[in-house]
């Protein structure tokens, strides 16, 4: 039996989107208010155009909130699931799905309720041990059993433990064609996989992933970013051989020489077929601070500098959430710049300025199935 399995692109036909609610238990309780309002936007954008799964400690609750926002046609799309829940990075817990392209053609058809699709399933440890991360390693496994993932398309999509291995979906980029993309600040962090090699750790995930090759990058890390340099915030694939990334312009910035140095990088990779990539820059916010109470565009009294970023978008069915935090200029080139990439799609702008104070953004909450 022929087989093409790939980890999809973003921007293929999805089935569904996936989002772990916000809650008086995880970090967000001082926020809580205005992180669940940010929550009831993306699942109101998300709902216009495919279906929402949403894992919950709180099912009843959500559900009368969104039920009291969307529309009788949104709620019909949404599936909520009882979860108990550490945090909400949707990103890294969540499912990682590879699809078989064969599934369904004369020499491959079957009778199999799993479809040509297959969850893996990795362990999730809180970005190498920071944070408190047991409850929402079982996330998937509990959605999946629950049939959250069941679609009358899809069938239920196969389950593949790969508790074995530490991966975190915001650290990986498919082009759908067999190129995967990472950083290796991220992947060989403490905490990960060792004592693998990172030799040893490209051919797991060759063979996990069923990728023909691992693209390693060596440069762009956002301060304040707490994942060791997840990809998703600064380099991101989009189709026709398309790179957006993260630019910083002021020659002054403490990021300037990291980002002149990932731009060099980007210039040098080729396709596997040996082209050049078409490479669009993103422009930087300006810097956001966070004292303790509020947002600043200051550093004085010790505030902490954020990781904002626009590459932080998500792809879905017929439209891109681009995250805004409130710089009309930037926020503008950036919608503009994104859309250029993908061409037809509704550009849909979330203020991520919440989301930044737990230090992430639109893509980082979310985590797509394909079709």
């Amino acid at each position: 039996m022929r087989k093409d399995i790939c980890l999809p692109a973003e921007w293929e036909p999805q089935s569904l989107v996936m989002l772990t609610w916000p809650h008086q238990a995880t970090d967000w309780k001082p926020l809580l208010k205005d992180i669940t309002e940010t929550y009831v936007e993306m699942a109101s954008a998300i709902t216009r155009y495919e279906p929402l799964v949403i894992a919950t400690p709180h099912p009843v609750q959500v559900g009368a909130l969104l039920g009291g926002r969307l529309t009788k046609e949104q709620m019909a799309k949404v599936y909520i699931c009882h979860c108990k829940t550490n945090d909400t990075w949707a990103r890294d817990h969540g499912p990682i799905t590879l699809k078989d392209r064969s599934a369904g053609t004369e020499d491959t058809k079957t009778e199999s309720r799993h479809g040509a699709l297959t969850m893996l399933d990795f362990r999730f440890n809180g970005w190498g041990g920071k944070f408190e991360a047991g409850l929402d390693n079982e996330i998937t496994r509990q959605l999946h059993a629950d049939g959250a993932f069941d679609t009358e398309k899809n069938g239920s999509p196969r389950l593949a433990d790969n508790d074995d291995f530490v991966l975190e979906g915001g650290s990986i980029e498919s082009d759908g064609k067999g190129s995967v993309f990472t950083t290796d600040f991220c992947l060989l962090a403490p905490n990960r996989n060792q004592p693998l090699t990172k030799e040893e750790i490209e051919e797991e995930l060759r063979f996990r992933l069923k990728a023909k090759r691992i693209v390693w990058l060596h440069h762009g890390s956002l301060i304040g970013d707490d994942t060791d340099g997840h990809i998703d915030t600064t380099v991101r694939l989009a189709p026709e051989d398309t790179i957006l990334y993260h630019k910083c312009y002021d020659t002054e910035d403490e990021q300037y020489e990291d980002f002149r140095a990932l731009e060099e990088e980007l210039k040098e990779l080729r396709t596997m077929e040996g082209e050049p990539y078409r490479l669009i820059a993103l422009p930087q916010p300006r810097a956001i601070y966070d004292d303790g109470r509020t947002l600043t565009d200051s550093p004085e009294g010790g505030a902490e500098r954020l990781p904002a970023t626009y590459a932080n978008f998500l792809v879905i069915n017929g439209a891109v959430l681009v995250p805004t935090y409130g710089q009309e200029d930037n926020d503008k080139a950036a919608c503009e710049t994104i859309e250029k990439a993908f061409p037809g799609r509704e550009i849909v702008p979330i203020d991520a300025r919440t989301i930044i104070r737990q230090h992430g953004s639109i893509h980082c909450c979310t985590m797509q199935v394909p079709e």
